[in-house]
């Protein structure tokens, strides 16, 4: 079991190890997961936008950006690259013309509908490393975490 090799206290100590343990375990789960976004040519950000607009209907870009945790500016760009592909389009709201509702396109559509089931599945194979008591628990703990406030 890898350590930190950071010398602080004990309660320092414990946090950097979970913490570490956290994000490596994010990310080489991520990596399995999302590998196969790059047969479909997404990256993991543009699968983002598309599976919320799949499951949540037309978002604005603002609304989009806080679903798939991305600045404005980033969010942007990966909307622009999607409606490049013909996989989203921007459509002013007729209630406050300053903001665009992202939709999926009938492409866009077919793309997310064809690679979300193996998405799912992928996902579920993951998880199934843990009892379901166990995934239970770890989703109250990650909601536990993700959501402490700042003092």
């Amino acid at each position: 079991m890898k350590k930190t090799h950071y010398k602080g206290t004990k309660d320092e100590v414990r946090a950097l190890n979970a913490y570490v343990k956290l994000m490596r375990a994010s990310e080489s789960v991520s990596a399995r997961i999302h590998g196969h976004l790059v047969d479909a040519g997404l990256t993991v950000s543009q699968f983002g936008v598309m599976e919320a607009l799949y499951h949540l209907g037309p978002l604005s870009q603002g609304e989009l950006a806080k679903k798939i945790l991305k600045s404005s500016g980033n969010i942007t760009m990966v909307i622009d690259n999607l409606e490049k592909r013909g996989l989203v389009k921007r459509e002013r709201k007729a209630e406050d013309r300053r903001f665009y509702a992202v939709q999926l396109t009938v492409e866009g559509r077919r793309l997310i509908g064809s690679i979300f089931p193996r998405h799912a599945a992928k996902i579920v194979e993951e998880m199934n490393a843990l009892t379901r008591t166990e995934q239970e628990e770890l989703s109250r703990l990650c909601r536990k975490v993700g959501l402490k406030e700042e003092k």
